[in-house]
């Protein structure tokens, strides 16, 4: 009896058949579009300064002057025999001298000298100037040497001399400073050429010009090389032609 009453009834669930069943909220990202821009400006705005300050450094920059040798005539070349070997030579020369800056430079000195195997024969020096941004300037100089001993070299000087073909050393050497505001920026060009002369039609015969120095630099202004002459040589000052 038990058996048939208890099968009339089903069970009551404990459990609610709604729970099985869950929602999905599906959130979309929030995008802050002001956000984005003002850091995208400010990029943009740290980019301009870096190409502004890039350009400025570039442009303001000081660069040493730019120094070629434009023309060079021999005017006369004769070698003395007695009372002692020495030499008397004048060179007419003009230099080209290009100031790649943008603000004018004052050049204290302009000098050029003259050797043979690395000794000093004689130099010229001017009394400076000033050239212009971003312009062209040429100096004209003559250099004479005036019976000018060589002693150390005669030598070498006798076998250059049989050959026909004598080289010379020549050293141009600008010095100045380039005002910069309220700075004064010391800058200095050089460039050195050798010189061949034909000792038998008195013609220089071709040059080579290098931007280094072939000798050695004093530590004040000019050059000065190694052995000391007697014999002064007579010296002209420049003519500054410019633009």
């Amino acid at each position: 009896m038990t058996t048939g009453v208890s099968s009339r009834y089903t069970q009551i669930p404990t459990t609610n058949p709604e729970q099985g069943r869950q929602s999905v909220v599906v959130l979309q990202p929030y995008h802050d579009y002001h956000y984005h821009r003002g850091n995208l400006r400010r990029c943009l705005a740290l980019l301009a300064v870096f190409v502004i300050l890039s350009t400025a450094i570039f442009a303001l920059y000081p660069y040493d002057p730019d120094i070629r040798l434009s023309r060079l005539h021999l005017n006369n070349f004769h070698l003395h025999t007695t009372p002692k070997i020495s030499l008397s030579l004048s060179l007419s020369l003009t230099l080209r001298v290009h100031n790649p800056n943008f603000f004018s430079l004052n050049y204290t000195s302009l000098n050029v000298s003259i050797g043979y195997r690395g000794r000093e024969l004689g130099f010229v020096r001017s009394n400076g100037g000033l050239l212009k941004a971003k312009r062209v300037s040429y100096v004209a100089a003559v250099l004479d040497l005036d019976a000018v001993e060589v002693a150390h070299d005669v030598i070498y000087l006798i076998g250059d001399l049989a050959k026909g073909l004598i080289a010379f050393d020549t050293v141009s050497v600008v010095e100045g400073s380039l005002g910069l505001f309220f700075f004064q920026v010391p800058l200095e060009g050089e460039v050195s050429c050798e010189v061949y002369i034909d000792t038998d039609n008195q013609t220089i015969s071709h040059q080579d010009c290098y931007p280094e120095l072939c000798y050695e630099k004093s530590e004040i202004a000019g050059l000065r090389y190694q052995n000391s002459l007697d014999e002064i040589t007579s010296l002209k000052q420049f003519t500054l032609l410019g633009l």
